[in-house]
């Protein structure tokens, strides 16, 4: 899975703008893929130049000119490849998993700060999910439901587990 791919997935629905696809990533997706302007630009052009997707530019009085992205016939394509492709291994990459690996090199102080900002964070995602969810759930389809669910039973389930270490950790000397 990469941009490309998810871009991809947005563009069956609908003509997204760069800004609409931008906001898709951050509301819909940011809790499990992130993607900067960055990366979605350089990305949209790539797909363009390769004839997966158009650019209609749209010209807006007072503001800057819009570009509308569309899917081609051969970007479904290859979007539909993406989806009969093999599921790729979930990449985990996480500052206070390192960080608790090597707790035993700090203080009790210091761990417990790292689990009370960690809960904070988490439980500020499944809050935002859990908005989103009830935002747009009717107008989900099943598979999208199913992820939503998911992201928010995993996050309650650290925020569960870092209580519990963080309750171990205060009964110790």
């Amino acid at each position: 899975m990469n941009s490309q791919d998810i871009i991809l997935g947005m563009l069956m629905k609908n003509t997204l703008s760069g800004y609409d696809i931008k906001q898709n990533f951050e509301q819909l997706f940011s809790f499990f893929y992130d993607a900067s302007y960055g990366t979605i630009y350089p990305t949209l052009s790539k797909m363009e130049a390769a004839g997966y997707i158009t650019k209609e530019v749209v010209v807006q009085e007072g503001k800057p000119n819009k570009n509308m992205y569309s899917i081609t016939d051969h970007g479904v394509k290859v979007f539909q490849a993406y989806l009969s492709s093999s599921l790729e291994a979930d990449l985990l990459r996480s500052d206070l998993l390192m960080r608790l690996y090597f707790g035993e090199f700090t203080d009790k102080d210091t761990i417990m700060g790292w689990l009370e900002a960690d809960i904070a964070e988490v439980s500020g995602m499944v809050s935002r999910l859990e908005t989103n969810f009830e935002v747009w759930r009717n107008g989900m389809s099943p598979t999208q439901e199913l992820g939503f669910r998911i992201g928010i039973k995993s996050f309650k389930q650290r925020i569960q587990l870092l209580n519990e270490f963080a309750e171990q950790l205060k009964e110790l000397n």
